[in-house]
């Protein structure tokens, strides 16, 4: 099956190059971490100290995020351990340096034997954390053979992959045998991990570890756009974080609607991926809205405009500067993002209704009355009711923070269940503290 698969991939990535080559061109996409994509060991990752290694993998922001205080906790608990951090896309890979550090962080693998093997060897992880759902093939299968235990947290299986993963259900369950840990988000996707073919014996219910995102340390930014409002009387702000196309010019023409009866309020808009930044801000041109882009920004007043955010890793924050949150890939198909950021500022938030990608999440908001759901046209509605009513909006960002605090402690259950797989490990490859000692690396 493995060397089928293999092939399959192989070609698929043969067939696609002129995609990958036209990207590399356009943005640099995927260029980044290419020699580490393909095997080549950053010297940063070689210990001399030998530790026993953890590693967790992250795919993108949304990920390095939810895993952010497991690191620092397992980190804490296994001390004589080093734990190091992989990511897929580059934007993962930015904010996780920033969070972990540049020595313990590096782009994940692609699916190929080659490029598995000399992490398998030189980092002889002890453990593998896989955060949501990475079901790679060769990885699984080649970490298991190298020794290592493998946890899957904050497991879940969206609505969109469930039914391919029940179609090919027996070779997912092959490919999940490899797996020690599942701990799904929810009862829900306790159930579908079972019907694709996980060992019922070995899932267990973590919670969501996206519940549990501590508040980062606030950027300077945050501060010099505060001074920068209160100089000029500027308001509402409204923070509208990870845009989709099509979503841009809906948003902006409920803006115009208020800059009417708001002529000082100002929108941050941050569309959801980098190489969409000049497209958006053509958007602004054509539609002769003003606006500043963060990366041009000098400290001058803002107001009755646009703050475009062409930059990465500093949303979150500024989601504090908010009278209103609308959360993207919501109001086109795409399945929405996660409204726990602004819900950590207690925040009144507005998402489109497409949010299948976190149903359980946005589903709980909902039924507490902690979040708006709207469709395109009530959109303007939607935004000029709470912006004019200053206590249903109060109340609703109340609501959210609460509702959030209600679902923590997803963190602690996760690094419980990682303990009890690590000691149920052959006394002979454990240390004197109790941790498993590692085995002879390069």
């Amino acid at each position: 099956m493995y060397w089928f698969y293999s092939a399959i991939l192989a070609a698929g990535l043969l067939l696609s190059l002129p995609y990958w080559l036209l990207e590399f061109a356009r943005h640099g996409k995927y260029r980044a971490g290419l020699g580490e994509r393909l095997g080549r060991i950053p010297a940063r990752l070689r210990d001399p100290s030998h530790l026993p290694v953890i590693w967790i993998h992250a795919v993108s922001v949304g990920e390095v995020v939810a895993i952010t205080g497991l690191v620092f906790s397992l980190r804490q608990k296994y001390s004589d351990y080093r734990v190091v951090v992989s990511t897929t896309t580059a934007t993962g890979q930015k904010m996780a340096r920033q969070r972990f550090g540049d020595d313990s962080v590096f782009y994940f693998p692609l699916d190929f034997a080659f490029a598995i093997r000399p992490y398998l060897r030189v980092l002889h992880p002890q453990l593998i954390v896989i955060a949501e759902t990475e079901f790679w093939p060769n990885f699984l299968r080649l970490a298991h053979h190298n020794g290592a235990k493998i946890a899957v947290v904050n497991a879940r299986i969206s609505d969109r992959s469930l039914p391919g993963y029940k179609r090919f259900r027996r070779i997912v369950t092959r490919i999940l045998a490899h797996v020690d840990l599942f701990l799904a988000q929810t009862e829900e996707d306790s159930r579908r991990l079972r019907d694709i073919g996980a060992i019922p014996e070995r899932i267990e219910i973590g919670g969501n570890l996206k519940f549990d995102v501590p508040i980062a340390a606030t950027p300077a930014i945050v501060e010099s756009l505060r001074l920068a409002f209160e100089g000029v009387n500027t308001g509402p702000v409204l923070v509208c974080g990870s845009t989709m196309a099509g979503e841009e010019s809906l948003l902006l023409q409920a803006f115009a609607n208020i800059l009417v009866s708001h002529p000082r309020a100002v929108m941050i808009l941050a569309p959801r991926r980098p190489e969409r930044f000049a497209e958006v801000a053509e958007l602004l041109d054509k539609l002769h809205i003003r606006f500043w882009r963060r990366s041009e920004w000098r400290g001058e007043p803002i107001y009755g405009g646009v703050l475009l955010l062409d930059t990465i890793g500093e949303l979150a924050a500024l989601y504090a500067l908010a009278d209103v949150a609308f959360v993207g890939g919501s109001l086109v198909p795409n399945g929405g993002h996660n409204i726990i950021e602004p819900a950590l500022y207690g925040v009144a938030i507005v998402v489109g209704n497409h949010t299948e990608n976190f149903r359980d999440i946005v589903g709980l908001f909902q039924s507490r009355d902690a979040v708006r759901i709207v469709g395109p046209a009530e959109l303007p509605l939607v935004f000029m009711e709470l912006l004019s009513n200053d206590a249903e909006r109060t109340a609703l960002g109340r609501r959210a923070a609460e509702t959030l605090r209600s679902q923590m402690g997803a963190t602690q259950r996760t690094v419980e269940a990682i303990h009890n797989l690590m000691a149920n490990t052959p006394s002979s490859t454990m240390g004197p503290s109790g941790n498993r000692l590692s085995a002879p690396r390069e």
